[in-house]
């Protein structure tokens, strides 16, 4: 590898260049970011509840720092929680170790990427200290409303609401190369394409969707900026500007970015359930090319987030269908799981309750967004909290019960100690029970006609005031929800240091991150592994363990039963042939 074991603090810890301290900085930087988060939606929940009253640590808020509130919630959540831990937090600390390699491919650029990741971090929370607080022109920040600083009252905070995204996504691109380069270039001998675990292929392909959708929004927030300080009027319909262009730009990142974040929760759950089912996983190929198609249909699906700002109404059959064609990959992927569990050996730890909670949970959401695919509906449903409850629905499975399934399942792996097991299935218990309860209520308000954007809606509609113990109900959620990751933080802390020791192997697991011990040395592995077999062979026919890892060459006589990466999926059973890189590289 290029470069040597650190044996300085400095270089050890914080300006480090080994993609595992680099992974847990971005998982600690996001953990953190969520706390920020999640404070925010408390904040948000108690003033909708109880709008006469001061929110705790917040005080009164009025309209416009409602809408701050709002802003931050959402910005945060996406950019500065969502992609650090599941595409740079895993992508980093997981994704070399499977593939065999010792390190990143640009183990450099990996840690300028993380610093410049930190450095957007600190941008975002100093908005919040400037003169007139953060932007409050909502997450998406559409022009006029965003435009000007008259229009929310907002200036500072805007332009370092626009600087730290677009220094955030720079350094997402710097991740991104990183990332497909070390899985299509360090693969150690023996790891065809067709071998690779599903969690690699999901973070090629969501890194490829982000490198090609993100240009369009840094140019829309360069534009933005250059409107707000020089006047440049690109988005100011008086100076002959289109304000619906930044509607365009932000959406062809916007939507694609969904499935940035769903992707690599995609390649989690796909681990967790074939490990905990001891099953192959059914249908690898079919997971694989539905995953691809969809990447490509999120192209072209923008437009649907616009059926009531002034397009074309011509385009809105051929985005609705898009829209609802979007759906048909994924479901195949969810189907996909469920019959991975069929006649499985099913365990339950806690990674395998969150792996199950996602699917759960992200079926009402799937669902949900096949309803608004419609234009007809949509055009009813827009701007109410039917839309709030469907997309926390898409992204709270993927963020959140996707990272926790991750955490479970690679803890041992990062820390050699393993998580609390009661502890953690209460985690889950309440995770559930309570993100069903903040938002399963905001269905009905959504069909009641309750717009999202009011700070107070039951001083301006007589017919919503109904819905305020609806709100009440989600408010209790809210808080019931992030009291609830209490018990995680303290089984995060208290098992990284106290917690039961982990073997190189606690799962059971065939992918290659488990031949490392736990956690991995500097170079992670002993001496080079080779790879044998596909990725998931489960409950062979035959005696002995039931299952076979992927660096193991002799599997007892065994052969492989089915799909899922294994031999017999690799359409060959032979070691090596078919690698487009065998030897390890250096960076």
């Amino acid at each position: 590898m290029s470069h040597g074991e650190p044996t300085s603090f400095w270089r050890k810890y914080i300006f480090s260049v080994d993609h595992k301290v680099i992974g847990k900085q971005y998982m600690l930087t996001g953990l953190f970011m969520a706390l920020v988060g999640g404070f925010l939606a408390f904040g948000l929940r108690h003033h909708l509840a109880w709008p006469d009253q001061d929110v705790p640590l917040l005080g009164a808020l009025a309209p416009h720092q409602y809408n701050s509130v709002v802003t931050m919630h959402g910005s945060i959540m996406i950019f500065w929680v969502a992609m650090p831990l599941l595409v740079a937090g895993f992508g980093n600390y997981v994704l070399p170790i499977m593939v065999g390699a010792d390190d990143m491919a640009f183990p450099r650029l990996n840690m300028m990427s993380y610093w410049t990741f930190f450095v957007s971090v600190v941008i975002v929370i100093a908005s919040f200290f400037v003169p007139g607080g953060a932007a409050a022109g909502g997450w998406t920040s559409y022009p006029p409303l965003s435009d000007a600083a008259e229009m929310s009252g907002v200036n500072w905070g805007v332009n370092l609401w626009l600087l730290a995204v677009a220094v955030e996504f720079a350094s997402f691109l710097m991740g991104g190369i990183n990332i497909i380069t070390t899985a299509l270039n360090l693969r150690v001998k023996g790891l065809t394409l067709m071998r690779l675990p599903m969690f690699v292929w999901q973070q090629i392909i969501a890194s490829i969707v982000f490198l090609l959708s993100v240009g369009p929004l840094v140019a829309g927030a360069a534009m933005l900026l250059l409107d707000r300080t020089i006047g440049s009027g690109f988005f100011a319909p008086a100076q002959g500007g289109d304000p619906l262009l930044f509607q365009h730009l932000f959406w062809f990142f916007g939507h694609p970015e969904v499935y940035v974040l769903l992707l690599p929760t995609i390649g989690i759950v796909s681990e967790v359930i074939t490990c905990n089912a001891r099953k192959a996983i059914y249908g690898y190929k079919m997971i694989l090319y539905s995953t691809i198609a969809a990447g490509v249909l999120s192209f072209v699906v923008w437009a649907h987030h616009q059926f009531i700002s002034g397009i074309d109404p011509r385009l809105a059959t051929p985005f609705s269908l898009t829209t609802i064609l979007i759906s048909v990959p994924f479901a195949v992927a969810m189907f996909a799981f469920l019959a991975t569990l069929v006649r499985g050996s099913i365990r339950f730890p806690a990674s395998m309750l969150f792996a199950l909670g996602f699917i759960a949970n992200f079926f009402v959401g799937g669902v949900t967004g096949v309803i608004l695919g419609s234009a007809a509906a949509d055009i009813y449903f827009h701007d109410t909290y039917f839309v709030v409850a469907h997309f926390h629905y898409t992204l709270v499975p993927s963020v959140f019960f996707g990272t926790f399934a991750g955490i479970y399942h690679w803890f041992p792996k990062m820390w050699g100690r393993r998580l609390n097991e009661t502890l953690g299935k209460l985690h889950f218990l309440g995770t559930f029970v309570f993100f069903n309860m903040v938002f399963l209520p905001q269905f009905k308000l959504g069909v009641m006609g309750h717009h999202r954007r009011i700070a107070d809606p039951s001083l301006v509609y007589d017919f919503l005031k109904g819905g305020q113990d609806l709100q009440v109900l989600s408010t209790v959620g809210v808080i019931g929800l992030l009291l609830t990751q209490v018990l995680f933080i303290f089984n995060f802390f208290y098992s990284m240091k106290a917690g039961k020791k982990a073997d190189r192997n606690p799962w059971q697991a065939t992918t290659l991150e488990w031949a490392a011990p736990s956690p991995p040395p500097h170079g992670n592995f002993d001496e080079v592994p080779q790879v044998y077999r596909g990725a998931y062979e489960y409950s062979l026919p035959g005696d002995g363990p039931d299952f076979v890892p992927q660096w193991q060459a002799d599997s007892g006589g065994r052969t492989a039963g089915g799909d899922g990466g294994s031999a017999d999926a690799a359409g060959d059973g032979r070691a090596t042939e078919g690698s487009a890189s065998t030897d390890r590289e250096e960076a």
